[in-house]
């Protein structure tokens, strides 16, 4: 059961911070952790706290910290930790979160944003590319069709019908997906399909491989099955290192690519939150906010 407990603050030991948390985010692979489904992987240990993406505020500060002093605004991660009113996290595990970016977009640059990052990275898209984003209208896809457009490779974005106008506005080219996805492709009038970034599985990596996609190219985040069939790549956050999250904040704070939010929650309704994020459907994040700021 999916419920709200009080719990004891935590206390900072040497190299560590206790966080105030401002914001967490909402992810799908909580729900699948919850079921069973990653069992061998991230086996679950009820009861346990949920989330790994937040930001919020620096609450204490350990022995031996001295980058950060109380009060200063950070984001940080912690699996299956990190939608809780305070968390204890490594000095290590948390970097600067810039006054211009606000709270809710935060708490999703080091999960989603560093996924979509690390998925970018693993295909090397460059100018001349076309690359496919499959659920490109998500969390994970709609930051990564700007960041490889910013790479100069242009975007095919697979999403409902109802998504099309969002990736327009990205800059992306929506496709529809689902059944007659490969006639679709097999039909388009552009340049052929150079590189995917598979972020829902359902079969898009078979098909950028019968469009000729080098295995290579292929970045899938779900698809275990073709993982082992066809060597395609499994680039995900944990491939990231805290630089690269200080980096994505930086540029999001700057302008360089937008955090897509769907809807945001207070912590009371988080099974409500978790029920719409199990649609897996909307553009961009949902988000937990633990306090108002």
């Amino acid at each position: 059961m999916l419920e709200i407990l009080e719990v004891d603050r935590p206390t900072a030991g040497p190299g560590e911070v206790v966080i105030e948390v401002v914001a967490a985010a909402m992810n799908p692979g909580e729900i699948a952790i919850r079921e069973g489904a990653f069992a061998t992987m991230w086996p679950a240990h009820f009861p346990e706290g949920q989330g790994n993406d937040f930001a919020g505020y620096i609450a204490q500060v350990g022995k031996g910290v001295g980058r950060f002093e109380v009060g200063d605004q950070v984001v940080g991660y912690l699996p299956r930790a990190a939608q809780a009113d305070f968390v204890l996290a490594p000095v290590s595990q948390v970097v600067p979160k810039p006054h211009e970016l606000s709270w809710e977009q935060a708490a999703a640059i080091t999960g989603v944003g560093a996924t979509a990052w690390a998925a970018v990275e693993a295909i090397a898209p460059h100018e001349g590319d076309t690359v496919v984003i499959a659920g490109a209208a998500g969390g994970v896809g709609s930051i990564a069709t700007q960041l490889v457009q910013l790479r100069g490779a242009s975007v095919v974005g697979t999403a409902s019908a109802e998504n099309a106008e969002f990736l327009r506005g990205l800059g992306a080219e929506p496709m529809l997906y689902g059944e007659g996805l490969f006639e679709r492709m097999k039909a388009r009038i552009g340049p052929p399909v150079t590189a995917l970034i598979d972020t829902v599985g359902r079969g898009n990596v078979d098909i950028a491989l019968a469009l000729g996609v080098s295995p290579g190219r292929i970045n899938t985040l779900v698809d275990g099955g073709a993982i082992q069939r066809y060597g395609v790549r499994s680039e995900a956050q944990e491939s990231t290192t805290p630089q690269e999250w200080e980096l994505l904040a930086r540029m999001a704070a700057s302008g360089a690519f937008h955090v897509p939010i769907e809807q945001v929650y207070p912590l009371e309704q988080v099974r409500q939150a978790y029920i719409d994020v199990a649609t897996r459907h909307g553009r961009g994040k949902r988000i937990l906010r633990m306090r108002a700021d």
